[in-house]
């Protein structure tokens, strides 16, 4: 009987202590709860202070994105700037060469003015006709084109005025002489005409 007793008082610490093991557990759980949740936060700064590092990297990125657009916007105007001056330099190439031959071709539009009085000049100047229309061959291929004048109204694109006149074959603001031939290449004016127009 009595180890019956001293059993059952056994049994009954046990339980006792297993209680109290669980509620000291249990205590512990809710002790970590109510001091803030789990060991592993680190906040070192308040809400107010992370809410504001927030809003001023939203403002740098902001900024970046603003100064990257900004660049490859400068960088496609510097491209297409690029192939404009590429596609200029390809189209007018011959400009220089052009520009420099043509006191030749207007000497040799000179000479060939003259009168030929014997057979040698005749053949001399078939001859310079001839350099003088391959040199003209050359440069229409190059895209050359003479500027008419005579007869068509007056131009301050195309033609030079250096004189005015009164003809009565002409009406108001016609080129009516034309005393140096202007040229183009393509689209632009190499030298204007140097004309003479009517009032």
């Amino acid at each position: 009987m009595t180890n019956e007793n001293n059993n059952t008082i056994n049994e009954e610490v046990d339980i006792e202590n297993t209680v109290n093991v669980e509620l000291t557990d249990e205590k512990t759980v809710e002790t970590v709860f109510e001091e803030g949740g789990t060991t592993e936060q680190t906040d070192d700064f308040p809400v107010d202070e992370k809410e504001q590092e927030l809003q001023l990297l939203k403002g740098k990125l902001e900024e970046a994105d603003n100064r990257y657009l900004r660049l490859q916007a400068d960088f496609d105007n510097f491209r297409r700037r690029t192939r404009i001056d590429l596609e200029a330099s390809q189209k007018y190439r011959a400009q220089k060469l052009i520009t420099d031959l043509l006191p030749a071709i207007d000497n040799f539009e000179r000479a060939m003015k003259l009168e030929a009085d014997n057979e040698q000049t005749k053949a001399l100047l078939q001859g310079m006709d001839m350099v003088y229309r391959s040199l003209l061959d050359a440069l229409k291929n190059e895209g050359v084109e003479i500027i008419e004048s005579v007869g068509k109204e007056f131009d301050p694109h195309l033609h030079q005025a250096v004189m005015q006149g009164e003809d009565e074959n002409y009406g108001s603001n016609i080129v009516t002489d034309e005393f140096q031939k202007g040229y183009l290449l393509k689209d632009r004016v190499i030298r204007p005409a140097m004309v003479k127009v009517n009032q």
